[in-house]
């Protein structure tokens, strides 16, 4: 059974147009999950190793085995913060903020290639965490690995037709969610200065989330 998220109270001209009206959301049904999952998975026979690109958390916090893990790009998207998250870092009343790639430029990340036998529980599980929803777009993207290679991997594109799509927002409403949101996963300012320092150490620093998160704080 699906379940619904009330709306957000209306915009706070006091602080700058956060938060903002994105009105009820629903919680996408353990069927429809199922069916998102399958409709992704039609061209896989269910043996083969899959790619995985992760540009946000997953970085970080995969939450699966990985028989490989390589440093990555994808052409043709980008990373930012234009996802409004009302259960994982934030709430109805007072939404965070999460990454998403959005069309145009390209995006560094981690590509992570999973075991094709065994892969099948670990997959739901990612979907209940990325597609809770329906926000994003799962797609299998060109991946280019560090040492060369290039392969399809599987990733979460921002879908800009929902409501919790952002656009580009303004540091003012950034700075708002960095300093009081906060949802069941912990809060935005957690969730991305952690991305930033993985980022970092993994070798390929995001200099303009960097920037972000300095001017923001």
């Amino acid at each position: 059974m699906s379940e619904t998220i009330p709306s957000a109270p209306p915009l706070s001209p006091a602080c700058c147009g956060y938060p903002p009206a994105l009105g009820e959301a629903r919680l996408l049904s353990d069927a429809e999950l199922a069916q998102s999952l399958a409709d992704t998975m039609k061209g896989w026979d269910g043996r083969s190793d899959l790619w995985l690109f992760g540009y946000g958390s997953l970085i970080w916090n995969p939450g699966m085995p990985a028989a490989e893990t390589v440093r990555a790009r994808v052409r043709g998207y980008h990373r930012g913060l234009y996802l409004w998250s009302r259960v994982n870092r934030g709430t109805p009343e007072q939404p965070g903020l999460v990454l998403a790639l959005d069309r145009g430029g390209s995006c560094t990340g981690m590509a992570f290639r999973l075991a094709g036998d065994g892969a099948a529980p670990h997959l739901e599980a990612l979907w209940r965490r990325e597609m809770p929803m329906g926000s994003y777009r799962p797609a299998w993207l060109p991946c280019w690995l560090a040492d060369g290679r290039r392969v399809p991997a599987l990733a979460f594109v921002m879908r800009r037709d929902v409501p919790t799509y952002t656009g580009k927002l303004p540091d003012e409403i950034i700075t708002a969610v960095l300093n009081c949101a906060q949802g069941r996963y912990g809060t935005t300012l957690d969730y991305v200065a952690r991305t930033v320092a993985a980022l970092r150490e993994c070798g390929m620093p995001d200099r303009a989330l960097e920037a972000l998160l300095k001017r923001c704080l």
